[in-house]
């Protein structure tokens, strides 16, 4: 992937924000990161300056593109955490070790491994 773990993480964030409230702004991003919203304006930045993310006056946006990684971030994180509830991993456990997984495995082998538990 083109981006960071930082990065999709906050590409991450953003869709899930929108998910629940529908509309996303910096201070909710930073509050949800746990950052500082100086922190988040420059991440913002690069993300918008790789088409990934529209900022106007109201909130984030995330382009096409930036959907299309979010999305699929999101549901590597979903996918691992649920595998690794299954396997008796606490929750919170869960939910930070497959943030983790998120990022390193290729997309290939996240497939093949989907497919063989399937």
């Amino acid at each position: 992937m083109e981006l960071g773990q930082v990065q999709e993480d906050y590409l991450e964030a953003i869709y899930v924000l929108r998910e629940k409230s529908g509309q996303v702004k910096c201070v909710h991003l930073a509050d949800y990161m746990e950052r500082s919203k100086p922190t988040i304006l420059t991440a913002m930045k690069v993300l918008e300056e790789k088409g990934y993310i529209v900022k106007n006056r109201h909130s984030l946006l995330l382009t096409q593109k930036g959907e299309e990684l979010a999305r699929r971030v999101y549901e590597r994180h979903q996918y691992f955490k649920k595998l690794l509830m299954l396997a008796g991993v606490k929750e919170e456990t869960a939910d930070h070790e497959a943030c983790l997984l998120e990022h390193v495995l290729s997309e290939d082998s996240y497939e093949k491994l989907k497919k063989y538990l399937t």
